[in-house]
């Protein structure tokens, strides 16, 4: 899940090529408008403007270490926390784990593809590959669909948030509720609202974000201890944890779909991949897939053991939020809840940047306004973008308290990342290709593509229509 994972560009590109699609010219895009709607980067990558010099020079600063180290932080994030209620809805620790590495081979091989299709096309940002390898209307799609995956996001941010701190409260204040009527400034309402105000907002109202990029260091120290955590208090036990019917197999068949929003939302580092691969220092695709199988199996030992740990303690019982089944004196539990609570602290002013900027690259590009000409009005413009939207997912985080159905929303997008978007581009780039036969590994590889944009609409059908049927409507 990208929690910390935007900053300038990243790197330059090993190949210099012309872009694949014509359409990406469509809108009158100016090269001042692209520069201010590049998002969705690693803060740990240092980059470099783009610009016909530098290409194919391999000036990159990231080393293949590295690379597997940012791809592992974009991951990893608060989304660990709904594994443990993951592999309970999936049916068990065997359906939780087959669903994990089925899934898995495809989110390596859209990391694969973006790769490949961000050498093809020169283009360096996922949104960016999109428009040129797939033209306008993808393209547009796409960057609407991270505006929207990453102001689901600020919401979930936002309920840990309230999570985390009413457990806090809850061990600090002893007394005993009288009326059953508890204080004014220990309702939850209230702790969301006045940490969103004092911390979250000022922290997103910078132009740039520079200053966060150290942020991520924070999350993955958080991350690993509340795995850490989750994993001991399994192998320890407390005599008050008794977990209730563990399930050993699915309820129903479709019940096992009903986690993929889940491990999508925790695996999705797809969008911030492309820039992470042109800040390498050597961006070949070879090189790339060796990083990401590295970086996916290490995630996958985290969220694997996060949730298996996780169920196995409080079995069916589980929480959403798996820190919220553990008791709120337990100190430990406590200090994983103080570094989640930064982490989301953190991370939310970063994703609120990446949503804002590609609105405001919309806009930019709707207009045809160039920089120069739109610099006095973007202070205002800012401002209003950014408590709108800091405003409204408030609201929507008071009034809908259960991460699950966040998250049920947003991990449809997020499989859309995962599977949708990289299979167009690969079908796309194959398709322009120009050969006069076409070889078995071509025909493989466009019907790997087409499988790719089924299973993820599947998935993001699926998930999208119980989240609407079943979760908002309950």
């Amino acid at each position: 899940m990208d929690g910390g994972v935007c900053a300038t560009l990243g790197g330059t590109m090993a190949q210099g090529t012309e872009s694949i699609n014509s359409d990406y010219k469509d809108w009158e895009w100016s090269a001042d408008a692209g520069e201010r709607a590049r998002l969705l980067q690693s803060p740990s990558v240092e980059t470099m403007p783009k610009s016909g010099e530098s290409q194919g020079n391999g000036l990159g600063a990231t080393s293949a270490l590295g690379a597997v180290f940012i791809v592992v932080n974009a991951a990893l994030g608060a989304g660990l926390l709904n594994f443990p209620a993951a592999f309970s809805i999936a049916g068990g620790v065997a359906a939780g784990i087959a669903l994990q590495m089925c899934m898995l081979i495809f989110i390596i091989g859209g990391l694969v593809i973006l790769a490949y299709c961000s050498q093809a096309s020169n283009e360096r940002t996922y949104q960016e590959v999109v428009w040129a390898v797939c033209g306008k209307v993808p393209g547009v799609l796409c960057e609407v669909a991270i505006a929207v995956y990453t102001f689901g996001t600020c919401i979930a941010f936002l309920i840990i948030i309230g999570d985390q701190e009413d457990k806090i409260i809850a061990a600090l204040v002893t007394e005993p509720e009288e009326g059953g009527s508890s204080r004014w400034y220990t309702d939850r309402k209230f702790t969301i609202s006045i940490t969103a105000f004092l911390l979250i907002l000022p922290l997103s109202i910078p132009k740039e974000i520079g200053f966060q990029k150290y942020a991520s260091s924070l999350s993955v120290i958080g991350t690993w201890y509340v795995t850490a955590v989750i994993i001991i208090k399994y192998i320890w036990p407390d005599k008050e944890l008794v977990p209730v019917e563990i399930p050993t197999s699915p309820s129903t068949w479709t019940a096992v779909f009903n986690a993929m929003p889940t491990i999508c939302f925790g695996f999705q580092c797809h969008v911030s991949s492309v820039p992470v691969f042109n800040s390498m220092k050597q961006p070949e695709v070879k090189t790339w897939g060796a990083v990401v199988t590295v970086a996916m199996v290490i995630a996958l030992f985290v969220y694997t053991g996060t949730g298996v740990c996780g169920f196995l303690t409080f079995g069916a019982g589980v929480e959403q939020d798996v820190l919220m089944s553990y008791p709120s004196n337990d100190i430990p539990v406590a200090l994983a809840r103080a570094f989640i609570i930064l982490c989301v602290l953190t991370s939310y002013p970063i994703l609120h940047f990446c949503g804002r900027a590609v609105l405001e690259g919309l806009w930019l590009r709707y207009t045809g306004v160039t920089v120069e000409e739109d610099v006095v009005r973007e202070r205002r413009r800012r401002l209003l973008q950014t408590i709108s939207w800091f405003l409204l997912t408030l609201l929507l985080a008071l009034f809908i308290p259960d991460i699950g159905k966040v998250i049920s929303v947003i991990g449809g997008l997020a499989a859309c990342f995962i599977f949708v978007f990289p299979g167009l581009c690969l079908i796309q780039a194959k398709l322009s290709e120009i050969q006069e036969t076409r070889a078995i590994s071509w025909w493989a590889q466009v019907s790997y593509g087409v499988f790719m944009v089924t299973i993820g609409a599947f998935i993001f059908g699926q998930t999208t229509a119980n989240a609407i049927f079943v979760d908002l409507t309950a």
